[in-house]
């Protein structure tokens, strides 16, 4: 449960990260990340499973970059339900997502999660 927590805070702390490098990626608050950090991970679970099992044979083309296509809508939707979490255009979506995902890795790999899903 504590692991749940922190990785919680850590992803939001990573989306508030992605707003000051990205621009056109907004984040009002750490309430604001906390809330969208949450709806994307429900939307990750929910449509995002869905896309990412439709578009299998293309992301097995492309070698996984299409899963950063799916990413970057998930978060472009994402901004379209939590007040204070804006992102303006999809290509700022797209690139939101390789440096969320990057930072995302990086904090795994501090922490020493070697990236597992651990709860």
């Amino acid at each position: 449960m504590l692991g749940l927590l922190l990785r919680w805070i850590v992803n939001a702390a990573a989306l508030l990260i992605v707003s000051k490098i990205v621009p056109g990626f907004y984040v009002a608050t750490l309430g604001a990340a906390l809330v969208a950090v949450i709806v994307i991970g429900l939307l990750n679970v929910t449509l995002g499973f869905f896309l990412k099992v439709v578009t299998l044979p293309l992301s097995i083309l492309t070698l996984g970059i299409f899963f950063l296509v799916i990413n970057a809508f998930i978060l472009k939707l994402a901004s379209g339900v939590v007040p204070g979490f804006v992102v303006r255009t999809f290509s700022a979506a797209f690139i939101g997502a390789i440096v969320l995902a990057l930072l995302q890795m990086l904090f795994a790999f501090l922490a020493g999660d070697g990236g597992s899903a651990r709860t």
